[in-house]
């Protein structure tokens, strides 16, 4: 169902949860793709959620959509653009306001996932506002340090949990930089699942039952 009133737009499944404000999962794509992408997992995912996939902001023609800027340069090579990447964050904490209270959804049950560099923003909202995200799942990503928000080790990240998988032959972002992610998330204590696939960048069908099961138990 697509739908855009909001200040991002979106598609969305609704929730089989009836008088009751459900939880919700919000999807965020990668570079060069669109709201379509990660919502080919929707029907697969656990009927109580209200799932809400959001499209990036920029547009990439022909037909994607980024939540930052990628530069390649000859003489210091593949840069991302922070400062887009933080006014995108803003927007998403915009919207996720505004979306629990259009829906009527359980602003203590805010699920995020993301692929790629939707879950480099993810990272850093969950990480930056532990007190409004619950779960988070990261496929593909990694942790950008530099869109952080606040001193990391005072906040509280007791009711946060992540789920991170790589692909052990991820060609567009390192598996180093994944594990260094994990090195982060260990020092600030975060109930963290990680897993590696023997993939490139992508979700494998193994990857995908990894991270449904995980949510399972946590819906």
């Amino acid at each position: 169902m697509h739908t855009s009133p909001l200040s991002l737009f979106h598609i969305i499944r609704p929730s089989s949860l009836k008088d009751v404000s459900p939880p919700v999962l919000f999807m965020f794509h990668g570079y060069g793709s669109n709201e379509e992408d990660l919502f080919s997992f929707a029907n697969e995912l656990p009927s109580e959620y209200f799932i809400i996939s959001v499209r990036a902001p920029y547009s990439l023609p022909p037909f994607g959509n980024a939540w930052y800027s990628i530069n390649f340069d000859a003489e210091y090579g593949k840069w991302s653009d922070d400062k887009e990447a933080l006014l995108s964050i803003d927007k998403i904490l915009l919207f996720l306001e505004e979306a629990c209270t259009a829906y009527n959804l359980d602003k203590t049950k805010v699920d995020l996932l993301g692929f790629s560099q939707g879950t480099i923003l993810c990272y850093a909202i969950a990480l930056s506002y532990p007190e409004k995200i619950r779960n988070m799942i990261g496929l593909s990503g990694y942790i950008n340090e530099n869109l952080l928000s606040g001193t990391n080790s005072i906040k509280d990240y007791s009711k946060l949990a992540i789920y991170a998988s790589h692909g052990q032959v991820d060609q567009v972002i390192p598996i180093e930089w994944a594990q260094k992610s994990v090195g982060l998330l260990n020092k600030l204590k975060v109930d963290l699942t990680y897993k590696e696939f023997p993939i490139g960048h992508g979700v494998s069908p193994e990857n995908f039952y990894s991270f449904q099961t995980w949510l399972k138990k946590r819906i």
